[in-house]
């Protein structure tokens, strides 16, 4: 067998199939997005799409719970359909947004790209490898956009944090630690069946931690092994609450990932430290929102920016979701590429799959996966 084609960073690559050519820019009109799946994160879509009223607009809303469509349809005014099907049979949506439970991403993210629509989904794009890298093939036969919602990116203290990266300011980095403690009580769990199960949920991996996974590639570049445990302390659930990871970067770094949804009384840290030869950077809170420790042998201009960065929240998902539609919208009127699109969206992918392969067989995974 081949070995799998690799991209800038190293990481594997799907295998090409032929694309067609992604459809027009969108000009001289509003674009329009639908979006299916009404729950918890669709709230910071609407408000994402009402931030950028004179660019775009929300046609059409979609869920199977009647409840949660009618109030979606009265807060946005957008028309409501009871299923997928229906709403891709009446909308006039350029791109269709994917709210839904993560399993469920693979094959909407499909019938979405086959009627001809840009698709855009939450993370984890997928819980299993395979799903994800049909979702790819299917918008490049296509000829559709494949976006995945990584808003933590678009934080300003993480862009500051990756500029210093790329600025060579910490010389060698030695290591990493990510920290993502979290609380989620029973009855988060039991508010839905899909909430804890394999096929359409993920574990403390796979959902709360996905974008903390996502800074291990995007921020310190391509993992080079991995390996895991873990458990399932406190929560009546099919996967894990608690998780731990250590991980070798193909430039040298070693780090940990240290997640879990049992924290008490509530919500304490999701932080990221990076440790290098001449610098050294923490960025903590509850939601990678304060930088809490900023030091390097040479000053920098940035380094005047840092106290505004940092900014207050009471809520894990940041304030990302504005600043990740302004270039999704850009990427549609032809103005900008896509910052995350379905093949960057497979590297987090990617590692989580291997730290669960890990845990499962209680042995280190090398990457990249096979295909």
């Amino acid at each position: 067998m081949p070995a799998p084609a690799r991209g800038r960073t190293g990481a594997a690559q799907p295998p090409q199939a032929p694309r067609k050519q992604v459809p027009p820019p969108v000009t001289g009109r509003k674009i329009r997005f639908a979006l299916v799946g009404c729950g918890r994160i669709a709230a910071n879509h609407f408000e994402a799409i009402k931030a950028h009223a004179e660019r775009c607009e929300l046609v059409d809303v979609c869920d199977i719970d009647p409840g949660a469509l009618e109030a979606a349809v009265a807060r946005t005014g957008a028309r409501g359909h009871a299923d997928l099907a229906s709403l891709l049979a009446a909308t006039s949506a350029d791109c269709v947004i994917l709210t839904t439970p993560s399993g469920l991403h693979p094959a909407q993210a499909i019938e979405v790209a086959r009627s001809g629509r840009d698709v855009m989904t939450e993370k984890p794009m997928a819980t299993r490898w395979q799903d994800g890298l049909a979702m790819v093939r299917a918008c490049d036969e296509a000829g559709v956009r494949l976006f995945v919602v990584k808003q933590n990116r678009r934080n300003r203290t993480l862009q500051l944090l990756k500029q210093a990266v790329e600025q060579g300011r910490f010389g060698r980095i030695y290591t990493v630690a990510v920290n993502v403690f979290w609380t989620r009580p029973q009855s988060y769990y039991d508010s839905a069946a899909w909430r804890g199960t394999w096929e359409f949920d993920g574990g403390a991996f796979m959902n709360q931690a996905s974008h903390y996974v996502d800074l291990l590639d995007w921020i310190v570049g391509p993992v080079e092994s991995v390996m895991a445990y873990t458990g399932t302390l406190a929560r009546n659930i099919e996967v894990e609450d608690t998780g731990v990871a250590a991980l070798k970067w193909r430039n040298g770094a070693m780090g940990t990932v240290n997640v879990t949804m049992l924290t008490y009384p509530k919500n304490l840290e999701g932080s990221i430290t990076l440790l290098g030869e001449k610098g050294s950077v923490r960025i903590g809170g509850v939601a990678v929102n304060q930088i809490e420790h900023w030091v390097f042998d040479t000053p920098h201009e940035a380094d005047a920016q840092i106290h505004d960065a940092s900014y207050q929240t009471g809520s894990v998902y940041g304030f990302g979701h504005p600043l990740y539609y302004d270039n999704v919208i850009a990427s549609m009127r032809g103005e900008a590429l896509p910052e995350t699109d379905g093949r960057e969206g497979l590297k987090s992918l990617e590692l989580l799959i291997a730290m669960y392969l890990s845990a499962r067989d209680g042995k280190r995974i090398s990457l990249p996966l096979a295909y």
